[in-house]
């Protein structure tokens, strides 16, 4: 009776794990697209979307290799970067970061924030029950 329990935690964390992994290369992926179709000549902004491509791809690769012990850290790690991520895309849109104000009608701004939010719900599940379950 209790092996398909045993057996269910470690698929559903390998199912989040994935997801998240898709979630953060997605986002990393949109930040790579908007850098490329002209971000990258706004100050400050620019170098953020850089930055929040590099950090997209690095945080999906660790998610997918990290060992099981450093799981809930480097997943609670990747929902908090996707919780900033959307936090300065709201903040762009409502009151504008470092001078430049975005809107709901650009390019990918609705992908971006669906994007986001669901790397926050699913890494962030991921990281409670990864560190809800041991290691066995």
């Amino acid at each position: 009776m209790t092996a398909p329990a045993r057996t269910s935690a470690p698929t559903a964390l390998w199912v989040l794990r994935i997801l998240g992994a898709a979630l953060l290369a997605a986002m990393g992926w949109i930040h790579l697209d908007l850098w490329l179709d002209g971000y990258k000549s706004i100050d400050v902004i620019g170098p953020a979307f850089l930055l929040n491509t590099v950090g997209g791809f690095g945080l999906a690769a660790l998610l997918l290799v990290t060992p099981r012990r450093f799981l809930p850290w480097v997943a609670a790690l990747g929902a908090l970067f996707c919780a900033g991520t959307l936090g300065a895309l709201i903040i762009s849109t409502t009151v504008g970061l470092f001078g430049f104000v975005e809107t709901t009608a650009a390019a990918l701004w609705w992908e971006s924030f669906w994007v986001e939010l669901a790397g926050v719900v699913v890494l962030g599940a991921l990281a409670v029950l990864a560190a809800r379950r041991r290691p066995s």
